[in-house]
């Protein structure tokens, strides 16, 4: 029986049984499949504890978005609806408003979460 994973030592020993099946032809509701997901969630805890990874910077989600998308920086002008608005908010001379938060969130499918975020 899997337990909650409290110690480095068991955690590396986590990764390990992860990797392990992983390397297995597992079965659709095998026992190797519950177990994996099973090691997977605990590890996926542990890490959220002891290895928290900080959000994004909003202007940087924008960018690293664009790019997933395969847009242009310029096509950005076009979703907020001004050039010298998306320059000014690039260049970090002007904040996200709250329109442009929902606009972003919707056309972009970024968090709001992180648009948010003071910067």
């Amino acid at each position: 029986m899997q337990k909650i994973i409290k110690t480095e030592a068991e955690y590396e020993a986590g990764l390990e049984r992860i990797y392990e099946l992983m390397q297995l032809d597992i079965q659709p509701n095998s026992e190797e499949e519950a177990e994996l997901e099973i090691s997977s969630l605990l590890v996926k805890e542990y890490e959220k504890t002891h290895y928290p990874i900080a959000p994004p910077h909003p202007l940087e989600a924008i960018k690293f978005r664009l790019e997933q998308m395969g847009l242009k920086e310029s096509e950005l002008s076009k979703i907020l609806g001004n050039r010298s608005r998306k320059s000014d908010i690039m260049n970090g001379h002007r904040k996200l408003s709250l329109s442009m938060i929902r606009t972003l969130h919707k056309k972009l499918n970024i968090p709001a979460e992180t648009l948010i975020l003071e910067y």
